[in-house]
């Protein structure tokens, strides 16, 4: 048997990245692998269902391979528009119809957060603050004492001083969730944007969480922080201002 048979032969049990090795050996053995028919076999063992259909969906079968063999590298985002220096938080929190917690807080003071996480609270939450993980967090002082069971609303706008524009993040949500391993209470709402490009985009949710004590007296719960994030949404300082800059802005 000619050795250009053995390799018709052998070439149909190979998987791509084998016969793309192939393609190195030779000009004749390179000859041999560019045949559609062997990338068809490769591409059945990936995708059977695709190739049940009599031509590719492409223009040949070793062009499929080559496009989808392995998950694109994530593209690096351009520089975002905003600046946390250009952004001002107005965050209020209500115990019933009582205003408990009313400040505007500085994007630069968000940002920098809780550096260094006060005595006495659990080493979960202690870990958390450390990661390097993006947060942002704004340490309390004085705490405030909330009692449990107190039902808690929380509002949070933001304001670009770039444009003198306001949207909403949070629209007066509850903590419904005390989260006691994590020493943590959180409420959320999902984000509106403006752009009909953007309309597609759903769910994406603004969390807020009360960080308390470790260890507060008996039916009270000691919030000694608050922290804002979006879950998956956005996970670096780039990603937030990005997303912050799609918000509905009035």
């Amino acid at each position: 048997m000619a050795s250009e048979e053995v390799l018709k032969v052998v070439f149909p049990y190979l998987d791509g990245k084998e016969l793309v090795s192939c393609m190195l050996v030779s000009k004749q053995w390179k000859g041999v692998a560019e045949d559609d028919y062997f990338w068809k076999c490769v591409c059945a063992k990936r995708w059977p269902s695709l190739c049940k259909r009599p031509n590719p969906p492409t223009l040949t079968y070793y062009k499929l391979y080559k496009t989808f063999r392995k998950r694109q590298h994530q593209k690096s985002i351009l520089p975002p528009k905003l600046s946390f220096k250009d952004l001002e938080f107005f965050i209020d929190i209500w115990s019933e119809k009582t205003l408990i917690f009313s400040e505007v807080i500085p994007g630069p003071v968000f940002i920098n957060g809780i550096k260094i996480p006060p005595p006495g609270i659990s080493d979960m939450l202690k870990f958390h603050l450390e990661a390097p993980q993006h947060k942002m967090t704004l340490p309390l002082d004085p705490i405030f004492k909330v009692q449990e069971g107190e039902i808690l609303c929380i509002s949070v706008l933001v304001c670009r001083k770039d444009s003198n524009k306001i949207a909403s993040i949070i629209k007066k949500s509850k903590f419904d969730y005390i989260d006691r391993s994590a020493f943590r209470a959180h409420a959320f709402d999902y984000l509106d944007f403006a752009s009909p490009v953007y309309l597609f985009i759903t769910g994406i949710r603004a969390w807020f969480s009360l960080l308390f004590m470790e260890d507060g007296d008996e039916g009270t719960i000691d919030v000694f922080g608050l922290e804002m994030d979006f879950s998956d949404a956005a996970n670096t300082e780039e990603e937030v201002l990005w997303l912050l800059d799609m918000l509905d802005w009035k």
